[in-house]
């Protein structure tokens, strides 16, 4: 990923160091195990432990010789402790290093992110308690439909974030998997102990059992949970970017001091950081894709899924972790417009009531197509017409015939359409 949506503690997880890092320390650690066993003297383990390094700059020259990263790495973490090399990555195979790392660094990816959910989670849920009852009008189709309140959009928003953390913890859980099987899963040249002891102290859990590599699904498993993720920010942020439109603006991003919305317009506050999100979740969509083509191996393992994992793991928790810190002070600073919110909700001169009338006539004893004609004539005069709705139910005969001028007046009560907004919070959990 870029440095422009790279965020430091994130970056840091996958960074080329790090990595090597945790290769270096799966080495070692397979080395203790051995030792465990009697397959490596005590001195050399002494000498092994105190004396591996790598160097990053000579792996680069060794691996333009070989032509292979994984055995420039043991050749040059081999020359930091001369003689016993022989007792490194015995019985291992390159992808024991690789996708025991991966894990790793896939846990701590999950782990920052899973910091991020939360903390987006108290916002939406503070934002939904504001809200609760600040009434506003409902879409469907881009068109209004009938009242809710602006407390309700946030409280789905938070529950489909709970539902995400849920996810993203059971993905964390299935891509904490270690592999030290050898070279095509069958521990013939590497004793099944050696992987029992390096995943516990990695915190990790021996893969039931695998090829020469981990089965990709776990990764595709895991990847796609991102891109869920990224699916819900894409949506709040896009409900945010139809707000912000003119002749809607009930909620805006927050423009601060010094910010500058067009360079050619003055006057523009554009949602800029929610288009950045919208478009950034793409990516994510695209690395999931990506991520189901890599399942598909040659037999027990070709390399056609390591170059794609290469891109799409590091730079799907790269980019999801940057979503996170934009969406959240977003939230936070939300600018929200109650009064224009009022002003919408008149704007279609009580046609949003329809439903309310329709039932009303239908408990009359009209069956709903009965019904549904008269209330659709009314309403179809409304939009072509500038009176309103109301007027027009006590001018139609049919409409008088079964209900007076009070019972109309009475499904125009906004508070009807609210009455279990309280029911509701308490389902999603927020009190």
């Amino acid at each position: 990923m870029i440095d422009r949506y790279t965020l430091s503690k994130m970056g840091t997880v996958w960074s080329e160091h790090h990595k090597l890092e945790i290769m270096l320390q799966i080495e070692v650690l397979a080395c203790e195990a051995m030792a465990k066993i009697g397959i490596v003297p005590k001195k050399s383990m002494e000498n092994i432990r105190k004396n591996a390094k790598f160097d990053i700059e000579e792996m680069k020259r060794i691996e333009e010789r070989t032509k292979h990263d994984m055995v420039a790495f043991v050749y040059n973490v081999g020359q930091s402790i001369g003689e016993d090399s022989r007792y490194l990555h015995m019985g291992l195979t390159s992808s024991d290093l690789l996708d025991t790392a991966l894990s790793v660094q896939c846990v701590e990816a999950s782990d920052i992110l899973i910091g991020d959910i939360k903390k987006l989670m108290l916002i939406l849920k503070q934002k939904a308690k504001k809200y609760q009852d600040t009434v506003c009008i409902a879409r469907t189709h881009g068109v209004h439909a009938e009242p809710m309140t602006f407390g309700l959009k946030l409280a789905n928003w938070y529950d489909e974030t709970r539902r995400n953390l849920e996810r993203l913890e059971s993905a964390r859980e299935m891509i904490r998997y270690g592999k030290l099987s050898g070279a095509v899963g069958t521990f013939a040249n590497i004793d099944p102990s050696v992987e029992e002891f390096v995943c516990e102290k990695l915190n990790l859990k021996p893969v039931n059992a695998a090829t020469q590599v981990i089965s990709r699904d776990h990764h595709c498993q895991y990847v796609t949970t991102l891109a869920l993720v990224a699916g819900t920010l894409n949506k709040i942020a896009t409900e945010i970017r139809l707000l912000q439109e003119t002749e809607i603006l009930e909620a805006e991003e927050p423009f601060f001091k010094g910010q500058i919305g067009s360079s050619a317009m003055p006057h523009k506050r554009n949602p800029v950081i929610c288009e950045r999100i919208s478009g950034l979740s793409r990516i994510l969509r695209a690395n999931a894709q990506a991520a189901f083509e890599d399942m598909t191996l040659w037999h027990e393992r070709d390399i056609s899924h390591s170059s794609v994992e290469r891109i799409i793991l590091p730079d799907s928790a790269i980019a999801l972790d940057y979503m996170f810190h934009k969406i959240t002070p977003i939230l936070e600073g939300l600018l929200v417009y109650p009064k224009n919110m009022i002003q919408n909700l008149s704007k279609t001169r009580g046609l949003i009531y329809s439903q309310r009338v329709l039932l009303e006539l239908m408990k009359k004893g009209l069956t709903r197509e009965e019904a549904y004609d008269i209330i659709q004539k009314c309403a179809m005069e409304v939009w072509q017409e500038t009176s309103e709705f109301k007027d027009a139910l006590n001018r139609d005969r049919r409409v008088r015939k079964y209900m007076k001028t009070e019972e109309i007046d009475m499904c125009f009560d906004i508070k009807y359409y609210t009455r279990h907004i309280d029911r509701i919070f308490k389902r999603v959990g927020i009190k």
